[in-house]
């Protein structure tokens, strides 16, 4: 099996790596990232001008673009030899609306798009996360990964994941399959005159019980199923 690996804080986030560490064994894995961090950038792509595209290392690259360029590029140049496209590990959630404005979750999207089963993964924070907040990251998107991988993949549809922010005696999380929670971020902003600061507190966001917010914000794993387009009939 060959993974094709992305992220949208940038090939050096730690995040990434943990994220390496999480597929080792589960298949050939390609690293093809944003060269510097291109969070919220969405479903952005580079059409109206020339980026560069360096390999680092052995099967590792980075791009001048964002991580739906990583996508679209190394489908194009390893043409057959992309089987699942995992995007992440995203250093914040990406929770209900965020899916539409993360560029973690357009890379996964990408690849639905275009028929490629894809995963993202993000982690949830109320603080800075630490060394060990990534190892346990990874070995939970270990475990993970050999359930989602298994499963049929389902067209023009990609998992969306998400680790809760946990105390560092706190046991393996419980892994929920849910919704998206459609409710809308907080709209604050502080400013005077032309210039706006979102102020917005994301651990305040509104939620729907069972739905992935609430899920992820209680301790647990939240996984969604979430659809591009409807299947052709």
């Amino acid at each position: 099996m060959r993974l094709l690996l992305t992220n949208d804080d940038g090939v050096e986030a730690p995040g990434l790596q943990a994220l390496i560490e999480a597929v080792d064994g589960a298949g050939e894995a390609m690293v093809v990232a944003p060269s510097e961090a291109r969070s919220g950038c969405g479903h952005a792509t580079t059409t109206d001008r020339a980026f560069r595209m360096r390999q680092l290392a052995g099967d590792r690259y980075a791009v001048e673009g964002t991580p739906a360029d990583c996508v679209r590029v190394a489908i194009h140049r390893f043409r057959g030899q992309v089987d699942w496209v995992l995007a992440g590990i995203n250093s914040g959630g990406n929770l209900g609306v965020d899916v539409y404005h993360s560029g973690t979750v357009a890379a996964a999207r990408e690849a639905a798009l275009r028929g490629i089963p894809a995963i993202a993964f993000s982690h949830y924070r109320n603080r800075p996360l630490t060394d060990q907040d990534w190892k346990r990251a990874a070995d939970w998107t270990r475990v993970l990964l050999v359930d989602l991988l298994r499963r049929p993949a389902a067209r023009g549809a990609f998992w969306n994941v998400n680790l809760p922010i946990l105390a560092p005696e706190a046991a393996c999380p419980e892994v929920v399959f849910c919704p998206l929670d459609p409710s809308p971020l907080p709209l604050s902003f502080d400013g005077d005159g032309e210039m706006l600061l979102y102020n917005g507190v994301y651990a305040k966001r509104p939620r729907i019980s069972a739905a992935d917010v609430d899920v992820c914000f209680g301790g647990k794993i939240a996984v969604t199923r979430v659809s591009v387009m409807e299947p052709s009939r």
